[in-house]
């Protein structure tokens, strides 16, 4: 098993909370212009039913404009499941720096070398 320090892993869920909200503000500008593109082929398919086209190919178009709004939409759950998802990370990473960061900040500034403690007694005592 890695041994990880504390400030290692405050950095880490810090680090991804921050990547997981990125990551959903780029989802959701993807899915606002997949939205776009949809509106604009189901007006293609009006446009095209106008023209006369075979009904096949306006169905066509029609139907493909209902796939990319419904991508679109699932984008959209997807995206607010991102950011439960960094709720999450930041609601465990507040109650690890209550939980935790006293005892972390006492050992950092203690001047005696803590490295080679025993986890076992720590966890006894």
């Amino acid at each position: 098993m890695a041994r990880i320090t504390y400030r290692e892993l405050q950095k880490a869920v810090a680090a991804l909370a921050v990547k997981v909200i990125n990551d959903a503000d780029a989802i959701l500008a993807h899915t606002t212009q997949l939205a776009d593109q949809a509106a604009d082929t189901a007006r293609l398919a009006d446009g095209i039913a106008a023209l006369g086209v075979d009904p096949a190919t306006v169905a066509e178009t029609t139907q493909l404009a209902r796939l990319m709004d419904g991508i679109s939409d699932s984008n959209r759950a997807y995206a607010a499941a991102s950011v439960d998802t960094y709720a999450a990370a930041k609601a465990t990473h507040e109650q690890n720096k209550a939980s935790h960061g006293g005892i972390a900040e006492a050992v950092s500034r203690s001047s005696v070398d803590t490295s080679n403690l025993s986890r076992e007694w720590l966890r006894q005592e």
